[in-house]
C-alpha cells in the first residue's frame, strides 16, 4: 500500500506561457488521522501527554493509548516562461499541524513529530503540545530540450532517499535534481541533497514516544542530510515495455556508499520483480549490509491482486540494516516485503520477511485490503544490529477504504506481535496487541 512508483521525473516535466505567470494551480487536502491500541501504557516522562500508569493494562480508545492529529496541506505551481528554447515554472507547498487540543482530553499521543510538546507551562493541565507549520516544498524547475534541473526545496522519490507519504506529515529536501531523457525509454537522474527535515527525531515529542507516525523534525527544521550532505545518480529504462529496470548509487558524504538495483515486469496482470541493495559504511574495517527481494503476483482489472514477496538481510553488516530510507530514523522502505505499518524490521540486519498482499475492490461498497508481513531476525543480526531483543515481527492489516466525493476514508485494523513491543513487567519479549486506525482526507 504505501510502496509508491517512480515518479520524479513526470512531476518535473512541467509547461508554462511565454514571459509570464500563467496557470497556476491551487492544491492540497485537510486530513484528520486517528489511531488506538491496546499496548500496556508506561510513562512518557512528560507530564500531561502521553502520561500513564507504568504496567496497567491498555484498552482500546483509552486515552494513554490513543494519538489524533488534523493537518492541512496547500500545494501551488505557476508557469513562468515558455517559449520554443526553454520553460521554467516554480511551486511551494505549506503544511500546518494542529492536535485541536485533543491531547488534553481525548488523546495523550499525536501524529506527528513536528509538534513541540511545552512542559510545566503552569496551567495545571499538564504540557501542551504546540501547533506546527513550515513551507515542505519551495523550487524552480527549468528545462531545456529533454533535460529538466529543478532546484529548492521538494520532494524526493529514489529508491534510498524518498519523502515518505503515510502519515500526517512528510518529510522533503533541499536538493538540486538533473533528469535527462535524450536516450529513447532511458531517464538519467543526477542529485544533490544538501538538507533534509526528517533526519533528526530526538526533540521532545518525538524522543518520548508520543508520535505515532512521526516523519519530521520538530517544527519542520531542515538539518544537513548526512554529514556533509549526499549525491545521487540513477538510471531507469523500459526499452522492452512490460520491463522497467533501474539502477542508482549513492554517497552519502563522510558516512556510507549505497546501490539499488530494480526490474520489474509486468504482462497480462502477472507481476514479477527483482530487488537488490548494499550499504558500505566509510568506517576501517566496517562490512557490507546487503538485502535482496523477490516478488510475484497477479491482478485481475477489477477484481483482485494478489502479490507474494520474500527478502533476506545478511547477518554481519556493520551497518545494522539494508535497503532503507536514509531520511528517518526508523525509516520505510522500498522493499517488497515492507510491512503496512511497522517500518524498520524487514530491513534490519539478519532479517528474513516474507509478505503477502491481497486487494480487492468492491463496486459501491469499499476497497479492502489485506497485508501480512513475517519478520524473523536472527540472534546474530541482532547482535551485530545492536539489538538487545530479537526484532522479530508478525504483523497482519485489514483495511477497507471508500470516496465520497472529494472525501477519502479508511479504516484499518492491525494485529501486531513484536518481540520488543508491548513488553510487560516480568516479561522479556513483547506480548501480541491490536491496532485501530481511521484517516479522513478532503481533497480539494
Amino acid at each position: 500500500m504505501k510502496i509508491v512508483k517512480m515518479s520524479l521525473a513526470a512531476a518535473l516535466l512541467v509547461g508554462a506561457s511565454a514571459f509570464a505567470i500563467d496557470n497556476v494551480k491551487v492544491s492540497g487536502d485537510v486530513q484528520v488521522f486517528y489511531s488506538t491500541n491496546d499496548m500496556t501504557p508506561s510513562n512518557s516522562g512528560v507530564s500531561g501527554v502521553g502520561l500513564a500508569k507504568t504496567g496497567t493494562s491498555g484498552s482500546l480508545f483509552d486515552k494513554e493509548t490513543s494519538a489524533a492529529d488534523a493537518g492541512v496541506h496547500l500545494n501551488a505551481s505557476a508557469d513562468l516562461v515558455k517559449n520554443d528554447l526553454v520553460s521554467v515554472s516554480t511551486g511551494a507547498a505549506f503544511t500546518a499541524l494542529s492536535t485541536l487540543g485533543l491531547e488534553n482530553n481525548f488523546v495523550s499521543n499525536v501524529w506527528g513529530s513536528s509538534h513541540a510538546a511545552t512542559v510545566g507551562n503552569g496551567s495545571g493541565y499538564g504540557a501542551k503540545v504546540e501547533n506546527s507549520s513550515w513551507f515542505n516544498e519551495a523550487w524552480i524547475a527549468a528545462t531545456l530540450d529533454k533535460t529538466t534541473v529543478k532546484v529548492g526545496r521538494m520532494e524526493l522519490d529514489t529508491p534510498l532517499a524518498f519523502t515518505e507519504t503515510w502519515s500526517i506529515e512528510r518529510n522533503s529536501f533541499e536538493a538540486a535534481v538533473v533528469i535527462n531523457q535524450n536516450i529513447p525509454d532511458t531517464t538519467l537522474v543526477g542529485a544533490y541533497v544538501g538538507n533534509g527535515n526528517g533526519n533528526d527525531n530526538s526533540k521532545t515529542v518525538s524522543s518520548a514516544g508520543l508520535a505515532v507516525g512521526a516523519v519530521v523534525n520538530q517544527n519542520g527544521e531542515f538539518k544537513t542530510y548526512g554529514t556533509d550532505g549526499a549525491y545521487a545518480a540513477g538510471i531507469i529504462n523500459n526499452s522492452y515495455k512490460p520491463l522497467t529496470a533501474q539502477a542508482w548509487y549513492y554517497d552519502v558524504s563522510k558516512y556510507a556508499q549505497a546501490y539499488w538495483l530494480q526490474a520489474d515486469f509486468s504482462m497480462n496482470g502477472v507481476m514479477a520483480g527483482a530487488q537488490y541493495s548494499a550499504v558500505k559504511a566509510d568506517a576501517s574495517g566496517s562490512k557490507e549490509d546487503n538485502v535482496y527481494a523477490l516478488m510475484l503476483g497477479y491482478a485481475m482489472k477489477d477484481k483482485f491482486t494478489v502479490k507474494a514477496s520474500y527478502s533476506s538481510v545478511n547477518d554481519d553488516g556493520s551497518v545494522g540494516k539494508a535497503g532503507y530510507n536514509t531520511a528517518t530514523a526508523d525509516a520505510q522502505s522500498k522493499l517488497y516485503t515492507e510491512a503496512w505499518w511497522n517500518y524498520g524490521y524487514v530491513s534490519a540486519t539478519g532479517t528474513n520477511s516474507y509478505n503477502i498482499t491481497l486487494e480487492v475492490p468492491v463496486k459501491n461498497v469499499a476497497d479492502f485490503g489485506v497485508y501480512y508481513t513475517n519478520a524473523d531476525q536472527s540472534a546474530k543480526g541482532a547482535t551485530n544490529a545492536g539489538n538487545a531483543v530479537q526484532h522479530d515481527l508478525s504483523e497482519i492489516t485489514l483495511t477497507a477504504t471508500r470516496s465520497f466525493g472529494p472525501l477519502d476514508a479508511t479504516l484499518a485494523y492491525s494485529n501486531i506481535d513484536a518481540k520488543n513491543q508491548n513488553i510487560k513487567a516480568g516479561h522479556t519479549k513483547g506480548s501480541a496487541y491490536s491496532q485501530v486506525q481511521a484517516y479522513l482526507t478532503l481533497n480539494f
